[in-house]
């Protein structure tokens, strides 16, 4: 951990547990309750728009037009999502296509700030949301990891709802090895482009969503990371929460650092490229169309704990 970050106190790690835990308290308690859901997703957001417009609340991610953007689209996922969930649309089949397109928009405004972070910042400065960040290499080798994040979205025609009194949204075909290789990809990135942050905005709420998959509820690792991030995009736009010294755990930008976790990044995602191509040769599938991975036993475990 003092290879990537620095300022790791008992403190610190003290509330880096309470944070992630608290991001996991209100992700299960809206995915069990319909009305909570509402409350928290589509009511709290107009409470706090309007104080942030006002004044009232506020932090130098605002200033940016991707924290405003982060904020929109993980919302609309959450949207999406319940309407899958709650009302009729789960039923259609199209309705799949949303949560594949979402998600997609979602890598691909990231990928594209990598390239911009990597033609913009030479050398460590300061962005205009207050974050030290440093261009370079690492950026493009992450955005093509990024890219294959995209490419590798595959059997989203089998999305289903769980058939249970939560009716959770299920990517059965979204396996351990998607769900890893997305994980590695966006702690990167995060650690590359909003660095300051990356403590919590990348392995915090990372590691909330992988939690809420493994020992809560399988199969609905998307509808965990929509509503986690969901949970933080709102809380950094209205709270500078880097001011007090309690979340004062810091990237240190060590080059050497910064090419490695690209570089596993990397690696990781071109293996999760090249298990689907193969698959898809092998069973002759198309992943735009069918799911692929149902010989897996992640995919099988998924079905069963949401008796699908």
């Amino acid at each position: 951990m003092g290879w990537l970050f620095e300022g790791v106190t008992i403190e610190n790690f003290i509330v880096f547990i309470l944070f992630v835990a608290v991001l996991l308290a209100l992700n299960e308690a809206t995915r069990r309750s319909k009305a909570l859901s509402i409350a928290v997703y589509c009511g709290l957001p107009v409470v706090l728009g309007v104080l942030v417009y006002l004044g009232v609340l506020g932090s130098p991610t605002g200033n940016t037009w991707f924290g405003w953007v982060k904020v929109v689209s993980a919302l609309t996922g959450v949207y999406g999502f319940m309407l899958i969930r709650f009302t009729k649309l789960g039923e259609r089949r199209f309705a799949a296509i949303f949560p594949v397109t979402i998600l997609a928009l979602n890598i691909a405004e990231a990928v594209y700030r990598e390239f911009e972070v990597f033609a913009t910042y030479k050398v460590l400065e300061v962005d205009p949301g207050g974050i030290l960040i440093l261009g370079g290499l690492w950026n493009i080798m992450n955005a093509v990891a990024g890219i294959l994040c995209i490419v590798t979205l595959t059997g989203f025609a089998g999305i289903k709802v769980s058939r249970d009194k939560t009716r959770d949204m299920i990517w059965p075909d979204m396996t351990w090895g998607y769900i890893i290789g997305y994980t590695l990809w966006n702690f990167t990135y995060v650690y590359n482009c909003i660095s300051t942050r990356s403590m919590y905005a990348g392995f915090g709420i990372l590691l909330a969503a992988l939690i809420a998959e493994y020992f809560f509820k399988r199969g609905a690792w998307l509808q965990h990371r929509a509503q986690i991030l969901s949970l933080y995009a709102m809380f950094s736009l209205s709270i500078d929460f880097q001011q007090s010294n309690y979340f004062q755990i810091l990237p240190t930008y060590n080059q050497s650092g910064l090419l490695t976790i690209s570089a596993i990044s990397l690696i990781f995602n071109v293996g999760v490229f090249a298990y689907m191509v193969y698959i898809m040769i092998r069973d002759k599938r198309n992943p735009l169309k069918e799911e692929i991975y149902t010989h897996t036993s992640y995919y099988k475990k998924s079905l069963k704990a949401n008796n699908l």
